[in-house]
């Protein structure tokens, strides 16, 4: 093994790396999709969203703090379930949040300017792995920049929406029967908002008193980001009305712009570019500790297991993602990113309530309600994604078996 990571993250900076990946870019762009599928039941989807996203994030805290390294569910599938769940954890949690990072990355673009889009995305992951690689306290700092501008500008768009008596309501309910199957599918896309607390466990390695930390942190970010993410879907939803809500490609924009407020729709603007690049340090971050994880156990390339000597960080994982996402940048169409992540993220953390399950009273293990529900949800939402997602996403892990049996 090349070496360890420095533990220089205590719990306030390991909060900011979550918020940072949950809200992101998803809470500006996930409401559209979702909002076709759940229709007037959004919030619905996003209840159900949540308590999977419990579920994921109780048994990752305890695994977490009982395995503090890098690499997520990758490490904690290897000790539990044996080394091909982990395997496949961590092939699904690569490909998939390689795949974010570049949709991340193109949201930046195509919001600061849409005729740009394809360069300026590769010139936020080269910058962004460049501030990473200065060290993991540089990105913690401006994960907290970018989340505190990122919620006051949400602050402020619900505020204009729900304090301004000059907007007709547009929300109406058919009172008809609940699509259950709508509020499935919804609620499978909007945990792709929900996923960044795996960024805090991948980070593991990194975190002062891990296993008070890591949990605390987890927690945290994840109560906030409910609270901000029912917060606006109410907002939208009440006033756009769902299917003005599932026809936008911009809803957050909309929504400030029937606020009538000229200088909001520019605004969310600029949050909406600030958060991609939140999402996008934070994917970067994760991506990469899971990628020298597999390293070590030589899983991937054994050339990316290595920590840099001075900065404590690993260079290598770290360059060798940003490469892989400019290409996916520069040559790939990855309009259905959201769906494809989903997907394999839920699966992922299928395989991290399967290990929580295996967790005794005094490894701390979670009620045995939480894991068993965890696994049953993930693996249920993965399927009712739409089917261009669903095909997608079982190719990808078609692939990662078929590379497990030729290396064998």
């Amino acid at each position: 093994m090349a070496g360890t990571l420095a533990r220089r993250l205590g719990t306030g900076d390991a909060v900011f790396v979550g918020l940072s990946a949950m809200i992101g870019a998803g809470v500006f762009a996930a409401y559209g999709p979702a909002a076709r599928s759940a229709g007037p039941w959004l919030l619905a989807s996003l209840a159900l969203a949540a308590v999977v996203a419990y579920c994921n994030a109780t048994s990752s805290a305890r695994l977490a703090a009982l395995y503090p390294e890098s690499g997520g569910t990758y490490v904690y599938g290897t000790r539990r379930l044996g080394h091909f769940w982990g395997y496949l954890a961590g092939w699904g949690f690569v490909v998939g949040k390689t795949a974010s990072c570049a949709a991340m990355a193109l949201t930046f673009g195509a919001y600061v300017a849409p005729e740009l889009a394809r360069p300026l995305a590769a010139g936020a992951v080269v910058a962004l792995t460049a501030l990473n690689l200065l060290g993991v306290q540089r990105s913690a700092l401006a994960a907290r920049v970018m989340v505190v501008f990122v919620l006051a500008v949400l602050a402020t768009v619900v505020a204009a929406a729900v304090l301004n008596p000059g907007l007709e309501p547009g929300l109406r309910y058919s009172g008809g029967e609940v699509d259950a199957w709508g509020v499935l599918q919804g609620a499978g896309l909007l945990f792709f908002a929900f996923a960044g607390y795996a960024r805090v466990a991948t980070m593991g390695e990194e975190v002062r008193d891990p296993a008070r930390t890591i949990p605390r942190a987890i927690t945290i970010a994840l109560f906030v980001t409910l609270a901000v993410y029912a917060l606006v879907g109410y907002s939208a939803l009440t006033v756009l009305g769902p299917h003005r809500l599932g026809a936008s490609q911009v809803p957050l924009a909309d929504l400030a712009r029937e606020t009538g407020i000229g200088w909001l729709p520019l605004l969310v603007t600029a949050g909406a570019a600030v958060a991609s690049l939140g999402a996008l340090l934070a994917l970067i971050l994760g991506v990469s500790r899971t990628v020298l994880a597999m390293a070590r156990r030589r899983d991937l390339p054994a050339v990316l297991d290595a920590v840099h000597p001075v900065r404590k960080v690993p260079h290598r994982a770290e360059l060798a993602v940003a490469l892989a996402v400019v290409a996916l940048v520069l040559l790939a169409d990855l309009r259905g990113a959201i769906g494809f992540s989903s997907f394999g993220v839920l699966l992922y953390y299928a395989v991290a309530n399967a290990s929580a399950f295996t967790l005794t009273r005094e490894e701390g293990a979670p009620a045995k309600a939480v894991p068993v529900l965890g696994v049953v949800l993930c693996v249920g939402l993965a399927f009712t994604l739409p089917v261009a997602s669903v095909l997608a996403g079982l190719a990808v892990f078609a692939v990662g078996v078929l590379a497990w049996l030729l290396k064998r």
